[in-house]
């Protein structure tokens, strides 16, 4: 079983190296290629760093409210006021939680969408035919992480 793999291992990697070699032959010799370190340009954005400061004051906000409710649940004595109240704040909480990340998602998705369109824009106007991500390439390309990053917001 394990020579199996190993065989197949090979045999994709030798596929590999000869799709590579292929497609590179039709590469012009003056072909920009940039490489850029898209989690550095995510974790130094304002947007990014407003959107998490946001994000613990909602957290905050929904401690505060499970403390108010657990405070309120508590003087209950009624046992079927107790759970309704339960109940209603359960919902209550839910409902918060629930909001607080589509909204998160919604806004993150739209940082990454403003996020790509710098590196895009950035990308073109330096004269880069193919711009990568840092992480994924082994050598070579100019890292442009610097100069994208003066233009992200």
């Amino acid at each position: 079983m394990n020579k199996k793999i190993l065989v197949m291992a090979v045999f994709a990697f030798a596929l590999g190296v000869c799709t590579s070699n292929f497609a590179m032959s039709n590469v012009p010799a003056n072909f920009k290629v940039g490489v850029v370190d898209v989690q550095k340009l995510v974790s130094n954005s304002k947007q990014v760093n407003a959107l998490k400061d946001e994000q613990v004051k909602k957290a905050d906000e929904l401690t505060n409210t499970i403390k108010k409710a657990q405070e309120e649940i508590a003087k209950e004595s009624d046992k079927a006021k107790k759970e309704k109240l339960i109940k209603k704040y359960e919902n209550d909480i839910a409902y918060i939680k629930n909001t607080n990340d589509k909204n998160y998602a919604k806004k993150l998705a739209e940082i990454d969408k403003s996020i790509t369109k710098t590196i895009q824009d950035e990308s073109k106007k330096a004269g880069y035919d193919l711009v990568l991500a840092k992480g994924m390439v082994l050598y070579g390309g100019a890292d442009i992480t610097n100069e994208i990053a003066k233009a992200v917001k």
